[in-house]
This record gives C-alpha cells, sequence and structure tokens, in this order.
C-alpha cells in the first residue's frame, strides 16, 4: 500500500459490504480486523465498543480517529491510513480504515541495549529492565517519522506507542490508533521525542500554514467531531507551533512516554 488516499479507496470503504473475520488482540477498544466485499483489509472499531475513559466524552474515540485522517490530509503527510465513518457496521455505527501489514524486522521504533542502537537513530529514554540492564527507547532520525511527530504535537496524541508507528513491506511509514487525540488539556505522549524542541522543517511549517488558513475558513469535516473548545484548542496549538517555530518539549504535568511503550 503506498502512502495516499485517493478518491477510489474511501469510496470503497465508505460503500462497500464487509464482513468480520476477529476481534484484534489486546486492543483497548473493540478492534475487528475485517474485509471488504471487493478483497480489501480494513479495521473496523464500532462506536458501541468504546471503553469508558475518565477524561475523554462517551462515544467519541471513533469520531476523533477520522478528525485525525482529516487533519493529516489537509497537512499532506499521508500518514493515516485512509479512515471513514460508517452507520451500517454489523456492529454499529464506528469507523472502517484501510488495515496495513507490518513488516516488523523494518520498525522505525525499537527498545534495545546499548550496544545495538542502529546508527543514526535518537535516543528517547534510557531505562533498564527488572534485572537492571540497561535498555534504550530510540527511533530512526527520519523525516517522515518527524512529520508524524509534528502530526502528534497538532492532534495532542496522548498516546503515541511504538505499536502505533508502523513500517509496511513498500517502506511506507503509517501511524494508527488515534481515538486518545484533540482533546483540550495538554496530553502529548509519545515515543516519538527525537526532536524535542529543534526547529521545524520548511516543509512542516508550510503544511501547518496551510492548516491554520483551512481552520479559520472552517472544516465541516474536523469540526463536526469535536466540541467547540477542542476546535479552539486545535488551533491553538496550531498556532503555536507556527509562533514557536519548534516541536514541543515534554511537560513536567503530564507523563510524557505511553505505557506500555509497545
Amino acid at each position: 500500500m503506498n502512502n495516499g488516499s485517493a478518491p477510489t479507496v474511501l469510496e470503497e470503504l465508505r460503500s462497500c459490504a464487509f464482513d468480520v473475520e476477529g476481534r484484534v488482540f489486546g486492543a483497548s477498544n473493540a478492534t475487528l480486523r475485517c474485509t471488504l466485499e471487493t478483497g480489501t483489509a480494513i479495521v473496523y472499531k464500532p462506536q458501541r465498543g468504546e471503553r469508558p475513559l475518565w477524561d475523554f466524552p462517551d462515544g467519541t474515540l471513533t469520531g476523533r480517529e477520522i478528525a485525525c485522517f482529516e487533519i493529516d490530509r489537509i497537512l499532506g503527510f499521508g500518514l493515516i491510513p485512509p479512515t471513514v465513518w460508517r452507520d451500517d457496521g454489523p456492529a454499529g455505527a464506528g469507523m472502517v480504515q484501510i488495515w496495513v501489514d507490518e513488516d516488523d524486522p523494518a520498525r522505525l521504533v525499537d527498545v534495545v541495549v546499548p550496544d545495538e542502537v542502529p546508527e543514526g537513530w535518537l535516543t528517547v529514554l534510557q531505562a533498564s529492565d527488572a534485572q537492571g540492564n540497561p535498555l534504550m527507547l530510540v527511533h530512526a532520525d527520519d523525516v517522515r517519522l518527524q512529520q508524524m511527530a509534528v502530526l502528534d504535537a497538532v492532534i495532542n496524541n496522548g498516546d503515541r506507542k511504538g505499536g502505533h508507528v508502523i513500517t509496511d513491506v513498500f517502506g511506507g511509514i503509517w501511524g494508527v490508533d488515534h481515538g486518545v487525540t484533540l482533546s483540550v488539556e495538554p496530553k502529548l505522549r509519545t515515543v516519538l521525542w527525537g526532536w524535542a524542541d529543534q526547529f521545524l522543517a520548511p516543509e512542516s511549517l508550510t503544511a501547518l500554514e496551510v492548516l491554520d488558513e483551512e481552520l479559520a475558513e472552517g472544516l465541516t469535516q474536523v469540526e463536526r467531531w469535536l466540541s467547540h473548545d477542542e476546535v479552539r484548542a486545535l488551533r491553538g496549538r496550531v498556532a503555536e507551533l507556527l509562533t514557536t517555530g519548534k516541536l514541543p518539549a515534554p511537560s513536567l504535568d503530564w507523563p510524557a512516554i505511553p505505557w506500555p511503550v509497545f
């Protein structure tokens, strides 16, 4: 699968019937692997399968995934697989998204011992295991990952685990699981801190300017999933990134690294 969201793919997601194959093990919310009648594999997350969270309104996580896809699309990063809303899912209304097969050996985020850090990779955290052996959380110094870090700052991603960064068999990089996002309160929690407090690339600044203009005019496809305060906070985060010209640094007011990391 190549990065992008051709209209034919989105139309396929919106209109084709699909069958459930099974549930994805380990997901905190109901996450079902399904197949469209065309043979395309998808992820289906029914709204009624969401686990209530104390800091997010009930029933809003699946819609946030669609808002994040639209934001990524406007930024032009192409990091989130095509994602749409379906009212007619077998378990009720929810979001459907193209399934991405992961090339695990090609992963760009990892936990390794110090002697095994790949050349050129960035260190996020140094820690130790239960036996006291040193470990390091690292990720590649890759422009696409840096764009993902920008996207996470925009959407206020509270759960960018290493397992939510997928490299496919064609070398494409994808971000998945964006339900815990777009809160009013600062909640950025990610494994992609390698560029913390560094200046944004010119291409990212240009993308943010486009998003800022679109938000100023009103983005129905984003705003329909969020409260008024959440939209205002989104615009504020974009404005802050443009003003500082830098990626954020970890805050002492909120855990900076998700747990578990993978």
